[in-house]
């Protein structure tokens, strides 16, 4: 078992991290009370540093009480019972309001056992790169929300691969670390199902999807669904004062993309769920009340919040799809 990791590109010190990894070994009762450590040589072989630097770092763990010395024999854990906060590093891709409820369910279920710092790549390659290295081998958790960035996996590769935990969306590449994500292929496709009999009044269905930033896999399961069921659509990237015919019904993943169909059918009259229809993704409070309340696929960002902190919490290494649905509402 594991007992000692050292990553030479971290920031943090060495004697840093040989103390982070047996804290965490001992948080996680990987080491036990009793447990012998490797000697000073073991170490100092396997991770090429000199004795010194172990000994700095076995020495502030006897002065904090958590190990001892036997003469000649070597190094034991002494106490399990120590102050030890998770510091748990959580990259997401922007700040949003579902983000928001993902965030506080989170934080909620932790219940203060960790020091939470968040930050925000904003699907940009080099932010994601620079606060992922930037911050390697500063903490003990490393959340990561990697949306459709090229090179995320290799990126993500550098951290210490026991400490990963991916948030939202997964890949292949990334199927060996833990994580609570969406399947928005099938979730996609399996929530236009379920609202098929509304849906098939429409002539049209068109789809608002910017590939840089919206997940693949909502594109593959709305192409699947329209294709199945013989539906006339379009993908579109962007709308801006595009003119809604009668018939179309707009599905919509981004929130600023809503807004402007929504301001366009008013400049032409038009009335949602008569003249034209609109689902939108992740549900909102707003959402409820917007146009007298707009149909949403959505996951529950809050179990999803709360799945993740019990991962963390237990030690738990498995993949867990958080699941959508449709909320219908009158705008379909």
């Amino acid at each position: 078992m594991k007992i000692i990791s050292i990553n030479k590109r971290q920031n943090l010190p060495k004697y840093k991290q040989i103390i982070l990894s047996i804290e965490i070994s001992i948080a996680e009762k990987r080491l036990k009370r009793g447990d012998k450590l490797p000697s000073v040589n073991k170490v100092s072989l396997e991770f090429g540093i000199s004795r010194d630097t172990v000994l700095l770092a076995y020495d502030e763990l006897k002065k904090r009480g958590i190990i001892y010395a036997i003469l000649g024999k070597g190094y034991y854990v002494k106490s399990e019972d120590f102050s030890f906060e998770q510091r748990i590093f959580l990259l997401f891709d922007e700040l949003n309001a579902f983000k928001e409820d993902l965030y506080n369910s989170f934080m909620e279920t932790i219940n203060r056992n960790a020091q939470i710092d968040i930050f925000f790549h904003y699907f940009n390659p080099e932010v994601f790169k620079k606060l992922i290295h930037d911050n390697n081998g500063n903490y003990s958790k490393y959340i990561i929300m990697p949306t459709n960035l090229a090179n995320a996996a290799s990126i993500i590769k550098t951290l210490p691969a026991e400490d990963v935990f991916i948030l939202d969306q997964t890949n292949s590449e990334l199927k060996s670390y833990p994580s609570v994500h969406q399947n928005h292929s099938k979730d996609t496709f399996n929530a236009l199902e379920s609202g098929k009999n509304k849906i098939e009044k429409y002539k049209k269905l068109i789809l608002i999807f910017s590939s840089y930033k919206q997940p693949i896999g909502m594109r593959d399961g709305f192409i699947g669904f329209c294709t199945k069921h013989q539906f006339h659509y379009d993908i579109i990237s962007n709308f801006e004062n595009n003119e809604i015919q009668i018939g179309d019904l707009y599905i919509i993943p981004d929130d600023r993309h809503l807004v402007n169909v929504i301001e366009q059918s008013k400049k032409q009259k038009l009335i949602i769920e008569q003249d034209f229809g609109i689902i939108s993704y992740n549900d909102t409070p707003l959402k409820k009340v917007v146009s007298n309340g707009i149909t949403t696929i959505s996951t529950d960002f809050k179990e999803m919040g709360c799945v993740l902190a019990d991962l963390i919490l237990n030690q738990r290494k498995e993949q867990i799809e958080n699941k959508s649905s449709l909320i219908v509402r009158s705008s379909l």
